[in-house]
């Protein structure tokens, strides 16, 4: 397959300052050189990202993931290697970048798509859709410099797709937009996954990446952990980040110590060797098989579950002590254990995970390790069964001064006291 975007051997470099010299005298004294500490940003960086590709960037702070999507946009001059891209390009990188404060909101999108290589005449064909993508129609003729971090969101990101790039990047600044605005973004994005453009999203929020992407690469440090499909790369983004941050020359996945290693998982429910399927309010039991290479006294087991459309029903609670344990040294099966399961219809995946209590380091992550359906025999409609319980009771009387009771099925009792008078 073509690759949109190449990444070869990619180094970016800067420079800290300590210390600046001001004056004069300071500059002439030290010849002119201010001293500085190198800092690589990235460090030999490689990657392919195919035509069509939804493609995800995971990373703590500061790991290189901004630096890479700048130096892919042109924003930022690699040190060394190259970056090669296919086809038009638009990004949402940064709150406000390449707004000018002093414009209005309509002057800038003008601006920007100049900077994208757009006509004035092909900006004016497409200026209506872009103010009613970011609803700002009260308030483009305003400097925006008077503009909130929503509607500079909502503004960068209507002129970044209304130009229909053959390449969007897409930096996590869309977190400061509301949840209806995400939502907008996000069915927007998915009609340019149908229409086979290429995405590059940078974002902390791992159901996003498990849910829109076709692959995800993990940095640390300015170097690539892994590329791998989203399930893998998410365990391995959360065992860096929580683990502390896996250093440069830190295997991939590799966790402090290295002692916990999840193998199989299975299911048990309340028609476990009859059917395949549980109903609903059924118990289950989840079962995991875990070697230890030591003892792990203060272990926790964490527990995540989603639908199959990847959204997240349920993650269970690590400071719950119903989940601490002792790990032995060789291991055992964990089992955690639901009294009921109160989902509908429906297949779902379950994740487990072994972390410490003391520091949140995570031992090991099975993404997505095993799977179970639920099969509804009633009417009940939606995600969750309720058990609601009806009643009625006739409005008190004055008259009387009591009320026949009134069973759910509609049955007249016996008259009681009228306590409601």
């Amino acid at each position: 397959m073509t690759a949109a975007i190449e990444v070869d051997h990619l180094t970016k470099q800067f420079r800290l300052y300590n210390e600046k010299y001001t004056s004069l005298k300071e500059r002439v004294v030290h010849g002119g050189k201010m001293p500085y500490v190198p800092f690589l940003a990235l460090d030999d960086v490689n990657v392919d990202i195919s035509e069509g590709e939804t493609f995800g960037i995971l990373g703590h702070n500061g790991c290189g993931k901004s630096t890479l999507l700048k130096c892919v946009a042109g924003i930022l001059k690699p040190t060394s290697g190259e970056v090669r891209v296919r086809g038009s390009l638009a990004a949402m990188l940064e709150l406000g970048a390449g707004f000018q404060p002093e414009l209005s909101g309509r002057d800038n999108i003008f601006l920007n798509g100049s900077l994208l290589g757009l006509s004035h005449a092909e900006m004016e064909k497409r200026f209506d859709d872009i103010v009613a993508f970011a609803e700002l129609e009260q308030f483009i003729d305003n400097q925006v410099k008077f503009y909130s971090s929503g509607m500079y969101v909502r503004l960068g990101f209507a002129v970044a797709v209304n130009v229909e790039p053959d390449v969007l990047l897409v930096d996590e600044v869309l977190a400061v937009g509301d949840a209806a605005f995400q939502r907008k973004c996000l069915d927007h994005v998915r009609r340019f996954q149908q229409e086979g453009r290429t995405i590059v999203v940078v974002s902390h929020g791992t159901d996003t990446i498990r849910q829109n992407c076709d692959r995800a690469m993990v940095m640390s440090h300015g170097r690539t952990l892994t590329v791998d499909e989203p399930g893998e790369a998410i365990r391995v983004f959360l065992a860096a980040l929580l683990g502390g941050g896996a250093g440069p020359d830190d295997a991939v996945g590799a966790v402090p110590g290295n002692v916990v290693s999840i193998g199989t998982v299975t299911i048990e429910h309340g028609g476990s060797g009859s059917r395949p399927h549980l109903y609903p309010g059924e118990w289950m039991t989840v079962v995991a098989d875990v070697d230890s290479l030591a003892a792990v006294p203060d272990a926790v087991a964490v527990v995540a579950i989603h639908d199959d459309g990847g959204e997240l029903v349920f993650s269970s609670d690590p400071d719950d002590p119903g989940a601490w344990m002792e790990l032995p040294a060789g291991g055992g099966m964990v089992r955690i254990e639901f009294p009921e399961v109160p989902l509908l219809d429906g297949t779902y995946s379950v994740s487990i995970g072994v972390r410490s209590r003391s520091d949140t380091a995570v031992y090991d992550w099975k993404d997505q390790g095993a799977q179970f359906e639920v099969a509804n025999p009633g009417r009940t409609t939606g995600r969750v069964r309720l058990l609601p319980s009806t009643s009625f009771r006739l409005r008190s009387s004055h008259h009387t001064g009591q009320v026949p009771a009134i069973s759910p099925m509609g049955a007249v009792g016996a008259p009681v006291a009228d306590t409601t008078s």
